[in-house]
């Protein structure tokens, strides 16, 4: 090898390296970059790297119809990086601002994008996050640009589950699974980001449940171990009374509060910049309303993690259990397992929270612990 060509690999680190545990899945849309069909569909639970991997992989796709850019490694190299940052002219990336993707606006946004030619070159890549929100009536209506679509477009949908109401849509798909990222994965990468050390990693990659993008939030979170510890009592603290549960209800919804106060700083500080542009540029396409919404979206987002983390937290506890007491019958733990699942469930649909941690709890045993007192 020349040293020429030992700067061109050095130049050109493997695109895909940012996206940590999905190997099966990397090795398929790897492949696939090359010859392309007309649409994919990535399936997997929050966190696990398919934003991310559709980013690298609409650069790919750009790089592998672009003849000019066999030839020039600077070329290819801006259409990955501009990728990367979901700031190709050739790649638009759509997430829905509220709950759902609907039909109005959103639907329609996506059905004029993919009628126009590509800026650059000769492949257009567009990305629909949170499918799984899809209202029947947006399914409906993208069935046909997704099953027929320009030549020269790619469709590339990010789904945490494939509900009833869209299979039809996935089976002009083809599909590639993403799994929860490994506790041990995701711990890996904490530290060599230089987040944790290997002992804080490894508690935090357990209270992130798979969730990569998680983690590294929690990763600055001093207080995560103390929300973990209430979770993990929580069987110890029924007592088969409305009352406890009330009681430990209460005292999660406040934990929860208190963990998202980093948010609404955060939130808050956005606002004011906003403000500030507003007032030297003007409000009219400030974009206030897309922001005011990824907020909420963001901050729904985030309750719905930290019960997740409960839930999953509540659920190691009860496997404890079976595993620490082999001879006793395990049906009232398999039982809270199932129901712990159902709520989990549940979630994508965002119930009511307090009334949902009130039936939960309401519906599991007390520990063995609780239960020999």
């Amino acid at each position: 090898m020349s040293v020429a060509d030992v700067e061109v690999q050095a130049a050109s680190p493997d695109p895909w390296s940012g996206v940590a545990g999905q190997t099966k899945a990397v090795a398929l849309l790897a492949s696939a970059a090359e010859s392309p069909v007309h649409a994919y569909l990535l399936v997997g639970p929050r966190g696990s790297g398919k934003r991310a991997a559709a980013a690298v992989f609409a650069g790919e796709l750009i790089v592998s119809a672009d003849d000019r850019a066999g030839s020039d490694p600077d070329r290819a190299r801006r259409h990955r990086r501009l990728a990367e940052r979901e700031e190709h002219p050739d790649v638009f990336v759509l997430s829905p601002a509220g709950n759902s993707l609907r039909r109005e606006q959103e639907v329609a946004q996506l059905i004029v994008e993919a009628s126009r030619t590509p800026v650059e070159g000769t492949r257009k890549v567009l990305v629909v996050d949170r499918f799984h929100t899809a209202t029947p009536a947006a399914a409906a209506a993208l069935l046909k640009p997704v099953e027929e679509p320009a030549e020269s477009v790619v469709w590339v949908l990010l789904a945490e589950q494939v509900l009833p109401e869209h299979v039809t849509i996935a089976s002009r798909c083809t599909r590639v699974d993403f799994a929860a990222v490994s506790d041990d994965e995701i711990a890996s990468v904490l530290v060599s980001e230089g987040l944790l050390d290997a002992e804080q990693a490894a508690v935090v990659a357990a209270a992130a449940a798979g969730n990569l993008h998680r983690a590294r939030v929690l990763a600055t979170d001093e207080r995560v171990a103390a929300r973990r510890e209430a979770w993990w009592t929580v069987p110890d603290r029924l007592d088969g009374t409305g009352a406890a549960v009330a009681v430990a209800v209460a005292e999660l919804r406040a934990l929860i509060d208190d963990a998202a106060v980093a948010l609404t700083e955060r939130h808050r500080a956005e606002i004011v910049a906003l403000e500030q542009r507003e007032k030297q540029f003007g409000v009219r396409g400030s974009g206030r309303a897309a922001i005011e919404a990824q907020h909420k979206r963001e901050h729904r987002q985030f309750r719905t993690d930290e019960i997740r983390f409960g839930l999953a937290t509540i659920g190691a506890r009860y496997r404890e259990q079976i595993v620490a007491s082999p001879d006793d019958s395990p049906a009232a733990a398999m039982g809270a397992l199932d129901r712990l699942r159902a709520t989990a469930d549940s979630l994508i649909r965002s119930p009511n929270e307090a009334l949902a941690l009130h039936a939960l709890l309401l519906d599991l045993p007390p520990s063995a612990q609780a239960a020999r007192r």
